[in-house]
């Protein structure tokens, strides 16, 4: 069967989307991209091949979905070297939330915390 999905970028709002982007490029290595004359202004994050897209709140704060639901992350992104990146974060200042591990779902991950207090799992499934 034909592919049709070929990859999915994170969109996450923000109430202060220079700051959040600021965060990103200083702590995480992302380069940032401004779009904040288009119609529905917006900050496009790189990082090799995964971008985030930064959208702004009407003010309101970010609610996690652990928060919100009781559990569970905002984002996860696939890495196969998650112990140089969870060094590098922590190198940044990155809060990290929960430190390199093996899941008990058979992933291999670590999760760090953002500006805003999104949940973020960097990780992939162990065979």
């Amino acid at each position: 069967m034909k592919e049709l999905l070929l990859r999915s970028h994170c969109v996450f709002p923000t109430p202060n989307i220079i700051k959040t982007a600021n965060y990103y490029e200083q702590k995480m290595g992302f380069k940032a991209v401004h779009y904040l004359d288009a119609s529905e202004p917006h900050i496009c994050l790189y990082r090799d091949t995964t971008e985030i897209i930064l959208t702004k709140t009407n003010g309101q704060k970010v609610i996690p979905n652990r928060t919100l639901y009781g559990y569970g992350y905002d984002a996860y992104f696939i890495t196969t070297n998650q112990g140089m990146l969870e060094k590098e974060f922590k190198q940044s200042g990155v809060k990290i939330v929960r430190p390199l591990q093996n899941t008990d779902y058979q992933n291999r991950e670590f999760v760090a915390e953002d500006i805003d207090g999104r949940w973020i799992g960097f990780g992939v499934k162990v065979v």
